[in-house]
């Protein structure tokens, strides 16, 4: 890009104080974790409200304690590694800096634990509790890509512990009840377009711009780069509430509810601003002090609603049926805006999140007392809107096919191992940014982000149960 150009660009574009804050709209992408359990992975988690096979039912449905008439430890271990690649077709640089590269695989591998312990009391009370992360993300492209203005790397990581209690009132009913202690913590890199931000300080972008001094800026002064970061964490509460009742001994339905749950993310943003000329100088220091300063933030978000309806069905000695219908309130999530503590607002994204669908089908085969196999197929769809995916996290509806087996070591002792191949359909992405101090996205401060992403995940769980 010619300087000229540049500067017409940011003429068009920008005004005084127009600057690429960083992208923190890393909350708002279809990052729920559907891998709570290791036995439920094999089936593609179909039946997960109506199975209530071992302890980790207190995350899938808590009524189905019930069912287990012992004791149970179940300790899960799950490797999560998805492939997002960016394939560029028509972006575009911001001005004053280079295109870049197309970010390499920005998928990386999760370790998501889960640990589960029910009791029973007597013939109509149990309890539990569980431990897992409902929630998660990591994605990080190589340094100098193309949508650097507009995400780096991305990381959410949650803690939710649920005790939870059941009961059964009858022989062929369960109710369950729980609470939620969740905890979130999230980390958001970018770069921001440090050489524009000079520009428009220096009035560039205006009716009375000094020629000599913008092109200056504009030849000595390109390709500067500030590093940003924003943290933050927080914790809510939240309940759920699950039905299991059985049609006939051999068929069961199970209903359960997961609430939403709010938070008010509270950290800091901390910027890392680069060395600049010396004739440049006071220009920075303005930007620095006035635009690009260190601050603690405040957020509020309200992670989505999870309605499950499940069918387990035993049709003879060797094999079992399952079918699962999920509902995710996604649309909980419109628009994400982040705050200083001085009151001025940081940035918004407009992210209008649809609500999901998740269905699933799975089978169970018993080849022997010691074996049991495992099967499943599952269609997810996904929150994000194609006129709205962003670099965060490029997501898009997708096809989980899943195999898994179980091996009895004694009738107290046994092992679930699952492994999933998740085919995610192409994404398109046509991305300039969040709007910043009140300034619109533009392609002058951000870049355009213009392609389609490849992606699939594969996914290892293993999950040891011990009956007392």
């Amino acid at each position: 890009m010619t300087i000229m150009h540049s500067c017409k660009l940011l003429r068009c574009a920008m005004t005084a104080g127009s600057v690429a804050i960083v992208s923190v709209n890393g909350f708002a992408a279809g990052f729920a974790l559907q891998e709570n359990s290791g036995s439920g992975l094999g089936n593609a988690y179909a039946g997960g409200a109506a199975a209530a096979e071992d302890a980790s039912t207190v995350w899938s449905n808590a009524a189905g304690m019930a069912r287990l008439g012992s004791a149970q430890v179940a300790g899960a271990l799950n490797l999560i590694q998805p492939s997002m690649k960016f394939r560029n077709a028509n972006s575009q640089p911001a001005a004053l800096q280079p295109l870049g590269n197309e970010g390499g695989n920005a998928g990386g591998l999760n370790v998501v634990p889960n640990l589960y312990v029910t009791m029973p009391i007597d013939k109509q009370w149990s309890v539990g509790v569980g431990v897992n992360a409902p929630f998660g993300l990591v994605t990080e492209y190589d340094d100098g890509w193309i949508g650097r203005f507009q995400g780096l790397k991305s990381e959410i990581k949650t803690i939710n512990v649920n005790p939870a209690v059941s009961w059964k009132p009858a022989d062929n009913l369960a109710i369950g009840l729980g609470a939620n202690y969740q905890h979130i913590e999230a980390t958001f890199t970018s770069n921001v377009n440090y050489s524009a931000a000079l520009f428009a300080a220096a009035g560039c972008t205006g009716p009375n711009a000094n020629p000599q001094t913008c092109g200056a800026i504009a030849q000595s002064a390109a390709g500067l780069q500030s590093d940003a970061k924003v943290t933050g964490t927080d914790y809510g509460w939240g309940w759920n509430a699950g039905v299991l009742v059985d049609l006939t001994p051999e068929h069961r339905i199970g209903v359960q509810y997961r609430s939403a749950i709010k938070y008010t993310v509270s950290g800091d943003v901390a910027f890392n601003n680069p060395a600049v000329p010396a004739f440049v100088e006071p220009l920075a220091m303005a930007v620095n002090n006035g635009l690009l300063y260190n601050s603690s933030i405040t957020s509020q978000i309200k992670l989505p609603e999870i309605i499950n309806v499940s069918y387990f069905g035993k049709l003879n000695a060797q094999w079992d049926l399952m079918a699962d219908l999920q509902y995710t309130g996604w649309g909980s999530i419109q628009q994400l805006t982040f705050i200083r503590s001085n009151g001025s607002p940081l940035q918004t994204t407009e992210e209008n999140f649809d609500d999901a669908w998740r269905f699933a089908v799975g089978a169970n085969y018993r080849y022997k007392e010691q074996w049991m196999f495992r099967g499943g197929l599952a269609y997810d769809q996904s929150p994000v809107q194609d006129a709205y995916r962003t670099v965060r996290l490029p997501d898009a509806d997708r096809t989980w096919l899943t195999v898994g087996a179980q091996y009895r070591f004694s009738p107290v002792l046994w092992l679930d191992v699952g492994a999933a191949y998740i085919w995610v359909r192409s994404a398109s992405i046509d991305d300039i940014g969040s709007t910043n101090l009140g300034i619109p996205p533009n392609v002058p401060q951000n870049g355009r982000v213009n392609g389609s992403y490849d992606n699939n995940t594969v996914i290892l769980s293993a999950q040891l149960t011990y009956a007392f």
